[in-house]
């Protein structure tokens, strides 16, 4: 009916002197009260109260008369209500009294805390200080703090600075006037300066701070110490702030604005400095005034009927409820018919005296709330007029009719029937129901005639009557069926009736209990006949239950006919990939519906990125049967991606596919293997690998990825090497340090995407040559024909130069040195002996290390002279035998032969582990080549080395020495 526009609070710092104060209530036509304090206020010509429409209007305003609570109450024939409440106060702040202040004392180094003590006032004030004279305000920062609840300046620490005047200055934020106090002096005592001490908080929040639901809360915290404390905040239960608390550590001021459910808890402020710490902790609870979610609403009622109605609120803490009548509590005295029970309000036996205004009331400690609703009772004779019975109701032979009787009326009266001029009497065909209408069961011809209701309570009577004519029963002549048709085909469902041909008959043909509309299902349905319809070109979305209803204005009867539809299978379910191979995959799958025709075959399809749509692939088995529910798929690509779906196939076609498989990829091509490398140039990385074959590439523009990075780093660098038959590459980079570790691994690609890598092998980058000589060289002549060389090895390995072994050059004394012969050691030899030196010969000698990198700096070169020859020795020279391969056949083989000194010796070699005298074969394929020596009468092996025969060998030399004994010969 109205609601209550009111202004909380009026401010203003002359408050004597307000022209006029308006509280709003806006309603229907009313008469309108207002109280104040729970008082009416009378307003009289002359006073400052005057009512303009239901609106409050006050002027010059009194502080002391006009403070308080207001409510209107709004009345008119239907009752009263009473409005919401609206608090009035007024705002004012007076002046600070004029005596002088005491100077404040402290030493350096001390915490102060200078006192505001703001004059008597009304409304919200903010604070702020001057220091010595305006506008030098004092700024706040972690040494200095003015609290918003006291007015008082913190200082945490005293220093020189600080030293002079200040002025506490108050600000009422409604009347946005200001008064300045009175200054404090602050002295420095010149008796020391203050030494370390912890923190003493001063500026603490009360123990339990109530908040309001959507308000604001700020906490201070501050503290006095030396060193200056740091103030910092936490959520005792170690929940963390959200996003819109504001900390400011500056001031010491929490801020959590929206205030919810959730930001309910303890909060910690903590204060600490070198010396210590101190803490102090307050509870934030959260209310909420109420809330209406649930409220009553107009209602009419007749007499000695029972009203119920539920108010509910939500709040914290939860709010109690109560009901008002026309503004006013309800009537104890009528508490056995009247309960107000946790906010539902029942009555019973509602009369006349129960009409009013009602009122919700939800309260709790921190507001309250009203709410509204009419309750009208009426008493009324019974009438017919909007609610006449029919003139003529049709029923069909053998069914059952109802014909209401709904007169208006109140209370409740009596209800009867009349058929004719006679009360009807009731039977088991025959029922008044309790509601006044009339059934009769069974319908016989019989029944036929005109009703009349009558309808009587202690105000009245009145009555109504209508005719009851029965019709012959419909009834369907076509029998239900079962049809079997083949996708494709058309067929004729038929629906043919007997009826009361005074009827007039609707068809209604239903699919699968859905209304089939004709035109909008395409041209496959077609009406026929009187009720029949067609389906032409008939599909497996036709199958199912078709039902034709035929309806009068009297019964309605229905037949179905249920149509199977054989057809090409559904789709396979299930398609799965249960395993993959570099070249196969074994795939599985569930049968779909067969359509009425058993399955008798499966295909199975691919598709990859790289193909052109679903391909059909080939199988093990080859044919897949109607009951083969698994099969492997053969010749895929290896490292492809592969999507796979299977069709199902039977006597009438091939049905739609089945959803694709997941995506599964095959297994990895050969990567390349033997990844290794090492060595090369200064600033190198070498990397090698044996390449992939042929046969194993997977396609065309096959090549190389090689990886690498140095041991340790994440990310990996890479180079792609185009030729197949590559099996090195080369970085070169002049920051690469010297055998450092790197991580190389060896991929693949072709025209279809990248393949695998092979595993990550480290290898080292090209090593430094050695930067040292060989020391101590010294040579002795042993015979002959042998010289011993020794020396002091270096030291063996270090970060960026390694000792593979040593190179020793020997050459006569009329040789040049760059012709001279070359023995290599391996490992860590300090002496080699060199053979077949010619007797009493000088030799000149120099050694070298060396590594993968190359050859060391020449030790000094050092001579020897070889022995005299002994007369008893006989050395024998070498011999080169030649000849010309016939054939390069790996069935081919050689007779080697010869004669010296009187000696035929042959040697036979099918196995180059064993010499036996006969025939010498070679076979064109690789061998191992052996040289022999004879000294003093026995035949031993003296080198031996692969020798690998390609086929572009045509030459072969085998080098012997003769004997001049044969039968010395093993």
């Amino acid at each position: 009916l109205f609601r209550l526009n009111a202004i909380g609070m009026t401010k203003h710092r002359e408050p004597q002197f307000l022209p006029l104060r308006t509280f709003c209530c806006v309603s229907c036509a009313c008469i309108h009260r207002w109280k104040l304090n729970d008082s009416f206020i009378l307003p009289r010509p002359g006073s400052r109260y005057t009512l303009m429409g239901g609106n409050l209007h006050i002027s010059h305003l009194n502080k002391e008369e006009d403070v308080g609570i207001y409510q209107c109450l709004a009345s008119n024939s239907f009752g009263t209500i009473v409005s919401r409440e609206a608090s009035l106060h007024i705002a004012y702040l007076e002046n600070f009294k004029t005596q002088r202040r005491n100077p404040v004392r402290v030493r350096e180094g001390q915490g102060v805390v200078l006192l505001c003590g703001p004059p008597p006032h009304s409304g919200e004030l903010t604070f702020t200080w001057i220091f010595n004279e305006y506008p030098s305000f004092v700024i706040q920062d972690t040494r200095r703090f003015v609290s918003q609840k006291t007015g008082n300046l913190y200082i945490a620490k005293v220093e020189p600075s600080d030293v002079g005047n200040y002025t506490c200055v108050v600000t009422n934020t409604v009347t946005k006037n200001s008064v300045q106090g009175p200054p404090t002096p602050l002295v420095l005592r010149v008796d020391g300066v203050m030494g370390e001490y912890e923190p003493k908080i001063e500026v603490q929040f009360p123990e339990v701070v109530p908040v309001a639901k959507s308000s604001t809360v700020k906490l201070e915290c501050f503290a006095l110490g030396n060193p200056v404390p740091t103030i910092s905040w936490r959520r005792v239960d170690g929940a963390s702030f959200g996003r819109k608390v504001d900390i400011n550590k500056a001031s010491g001021v929490l801020e959590i604005p929206y205030f919810q459910q959730e930001d309910a808890g303890i909060y910690e402020c903590v204060a600490e400095n070198s010396r210590g710490r101190n803490s102090v902790k307050g509870k934030l609870s959260f209310y909420a005034a109420p809330h209406l979610t649930e409220k009553p609403q107009d209602v009419q009622k007749t007499i000695d009927d029972t009203l119920v109605w539920e108010c509910k609120a939500s709040a914290k803490p939860k709010p109690s409820y109560r009901w008002l009548k026309n503004g006013e509590p309800l009537d104890p005295m009528e508490q056995d018919r009247v309960q107000a029970n946790n906010g539902v309000l029942t009555i019973g036996s509602l009369n006349l005296a129960d009409i009013g205004m009602y009122q919700c009331v939800a309260e709790n400690k921190h507001g309250r709330i009203f709410t509204n609703a009419e309750l009208r009772v009426v008493a009324i004779a019974p009438d017919f007029s909007q609610n006449l019975l029919k003139a003529q109701t049709l029923a069909r032979q053998g069914g059952d009719i109802l014909i209401e009787c709904k007169p208006r009326m109140s209370p409740r009266g009596v209800i009867s029937w009349r058929k004719g001029k006679e009360a009807l009497r009731e039977s088991h065909r025959v029922t008044v129901l309790d509601n006044g209408s009339l059934r009769i069961s069974n319908v016989t011809k019989m029944d036929a005639g005109l009703y009349t209701c009558v309808a009587r309570n202690q105000f009245g009577v009145a009555s109504s009557a209508g005719s009851l004519l029965v019709k012959e029963q419909t009834v369907i002549t076509s029998p239900a069926g079962h049809l079997d048709v083949t996708v494709g085909e058309s067929i004729v469902l038929p629906c043919q009736v007997s009826h009361d041909p005074t009827l007039d008959l609707k068809f209604t043909w239903f699919f699968n209990e859905q209304l089939i509309h004709f035109g909008s299902h395409g041209a496959y349905f077609e009406k026929r006949s009187a009720g029949d319809i067609m389906i032409r070109n008939i599909q497996l979305r036709h199958a199912g239950k078709y039902t034709c209803a035929v309806q009068t204005k009297v019964d309605s009867v229905s037949i179905a006919t249920d149509v199977v539809v054989r057809g090409p299978p559904g789709p396979p379910v299930d398609c799965q990939v249960t395993e993959m191979t570099e070249t196969t995959a074994s795939l599985s799958w569930g049968p779909g519906m067969d359509n009425h025709s058993p399955i008798l075959s499966y295909t199975i399809q691919a598709r990859t990125p790289f193909s052109l749509g679903w391909q059909a692939v080939t199988t093990v088995p080859e044919l897949l049967g109607g009951k083969q529910l698994s099969a492997t798929v053969t010749d895929l690509s290896p490292w492809v991606e592969y999507e796979f779906r299977v069709l199902a196939t039977n006597s009438i076609g091939t049905g739609e596919p089945s959803k694709p498989s997941k995506k599964a990829r095959t297994k990895e091509m050969v990567t390349p293997a033997r990844v290794n490398g090492g060595g090369g140039g200064r600033s190198e990385l070498v990397i090698t690998w044996e390449p992939v074959p042929e046969e194993l590439q997977s396609g065309p523009g096959f090549g190389y990825v090689v990886a690498f990075r140095p041991l340790g780093a994440q990310g990996w660098m890479q180079a792609a090497v185009t030729s197949p038959d590559a099996s090195r590459y080369v970085f070169k980079n002049e920051s690469i340090p010297p055998f450092s570790p790197y991580q190389v691994k060896v991929g693949v690609y072709n025209n279809k995407g990248e393949g695998p890598f092979s595993p990550v092998t480290t290898i080292h980058s090209a090593e430094e040559e050695p930067s040292r000589a060989p020391g101590r060289v010294r040579a002795r002549s042993v015979s002959a024909s042998e010289v011993e060389v020794t020396w002091k090895p270096l030291a063996w390995s270090n970060n960026r130069r390694r000792i593979l072994g040593y190179e020793l050059r020997y050459w006569g004394k009329k040789e040049k040195q760059d012709t001279a012969s070359v023995i290599r050691t391996v490992g860590n030899k300090t002496s080699v002996l060199i053979k077949d030196l010619e007797g009493s010969s000088t030799y000149y000698m120099s050694l070298r290390a060396y590594n993968s990198a190359g050859v060391g700096p020449q030790s000094i070169i050092v001579n020897v002279t070889t022995k005299k020859p002994r007369k008893d020795s006989q050395d024998i020279a070498g011999t080169d035998c030649v000849w010309f391969c016939a054939s390069f056949s790996l069935s081919s083989s050689y007779l080697l032969s010869f004669l010296r000194v009187h000696c035929f010796v042959s040697w036979h070699c099918t196995n180059v582990n064993r010499v036996t005298i006969g025939d010498l074969t070679c076979r064109p394929s690789w061998q191992m080549m052996r040289c022999f020596q004879l000294r003093n009468n026995s035949l031993k092996t003296s080198a031996n080395s692969p020798l690998h025969l390609g086929s572009a060998v045509r030459l072969l030399v085998i080098l012997w020495l003769v004997c001049t004994s044969p039968t010395s010969v093993k």
